[in-house]
């Protein structure tokens, strides 16, 4: 039995030919691959924002040592077992000058709820370093965890003392080589100086007349006189001493807030919370995992604060039922709350307190401000 003839030729089958929509087709991947792959190492002009770490006020946090302590302490004064959560949120930032993300990775994220494409200048300041940018926002951090204290004790009827000091200079600023950072404002022409409110007003009622400044300096109380620059801010002509201000407060018990690596603003009012459920008896959250955000200033002024609706997620995320938004970020939060996640609006530290009441209480939870379409 013959396997083969080899006097018999094999005639292979003609190659099929690629129509012509096929041909495009296979040009156009390739071409979009190639797009892509440039894309993909191609610098960008923007960053990601996405949720944070969440960090409860009522439990602990790493210091330096990366050992876990209260994020709160307190010392000189009676404090109470607390329970549940009230957690502050934070938002990270994916990119910055030195290595803004690819275009995938912007192309990603604009579809992701959870996350935020915003300009690089938005973030990242063009005359600004990282290092710049990371110590403005220590010092917002050192600056709020004061605030917040102030607000909390005088919400629980302590008495506290305020101080208004010098934290830096603006460029060509009036006072400069007069005044430096850390200066303690005691008075201006004579007049005891309580905030940075009053001392810019007190300047604008000279009008451009050279003021005299009690400071205390280094244990030292001197006097200097300082002349005023004329300045225009969006229009507006104002006499100005070209300084930043900080607030410092003599405090009557030790508050301690230990909270590394997270800088800015907008834990204040969180902070206040936790430090007032540490000081007092029973659970002001009702044993509830709470949520929210916002700065706050020592007469109890909640604020505005940036990436509220990736806290939102972060507080989901984090398992929390409640979220407390400064009423003034509610544009921000229509139509972007997560489900499950119940949103009340605040305004100042006792809106808060009474949402948290209402809550432990089980009272009318519809009677209270949520953000609604302005």
């Amino acid at each position: 039995m013959a396997l083969f003839d080899e006097n018999v030729t094999i005639t292979p089958a003609p190659r099929r030919r690629l129509t012509r929509g096929q041909l495009i087709g296979v040009w156009a991947l390739a071409i979009a691959m190639v797009i892509l792959l440039v894309l993909t190492f191609l610098p960008t002009a923007y960053v990601i924002q996405r949720p944070g770490p969440v960090y409860n006020t009522l439990g602990t946090a790493a210091n330096a040592d990366g050992e876990n302590v209260p994020l709160i302490s307190v010392d000189g004064a009676q404090t109470y077992e607390t329970a549940g959560a009230l957690d502050l949120l934070t938002v990270q930032v994916v990119g910055n000058r030195e290595r803004t993300p690819s275009w995938f990775e912007l192309a990603t994220a604009w579809f992701d709820p959870t996350k935020a494409v915003l300009p690089i200048d938005a973030v990242f300041p063009a005359d600004q370093t990282t290092e710049q940018r990371n110590e403005e926002s220590s010092a917002m951090m050192v600056d709020s965890q004061k605030e917040a204290t102030a607000a909390a004790l005088k919400q629980l009827g302590y008495d506290v003392q305020t101080r208004i000091a010098v934290h830096s200079f603006t460029k060509d600023s009036a006072a400069e080589g007069a005044l430096q950072a850390g200066d303690v404002i005691l008075q201006l022409d004579g007049t005891p100086i309580t905030s940075g409110d009053q001392l810019r007003g007190l300047v604008q009622e000279a009008g451009g007349a050279p003021v005299e400044l009690l400071i205390e300096r280094g244990g030292e109380q001197l006097t200097v006189t300082v002349q005023p620059k004329q300045t225009e801010v969006q229009g507006e002509t104002l006499w100005l001493l070209g300084i930043t201000l900080l607030s410092d407060y003599d405090f009557p018990i030790d508050v301690t807030i230990q909270l590394n690596n997270v800088g800015g603003p907008s834990a204040g009012m969180m902070f206040a919370l936790g430090i007032i459920d540490t000081l007092t008896p029973g659970e002001l959250n009702g044993g509830q995992k709470v949520a929210g955000t916002g700065t706050i200033s020592a007469d109890g002024t909640v604020g505005p604060i940036g990436g509220i609706r990736q806290k939102l997620w972060g507080a989901v995320g984090a398992g929390a039922d409640w979220f407390l938004a400064p009423e003034s970020n509610c544009d921000e939060v229509v139509g972007h709350v997560p489900a499950g996640l119940r949103v009340f609006a605040v305004q100042k530290l006792e809106d808060s307190i009474t949402v948290l009441d209402t809550i432990r209480e089980g009272g009318d939870l519809d009677a209270l401000p949520t953000c609604t379409a302005g």
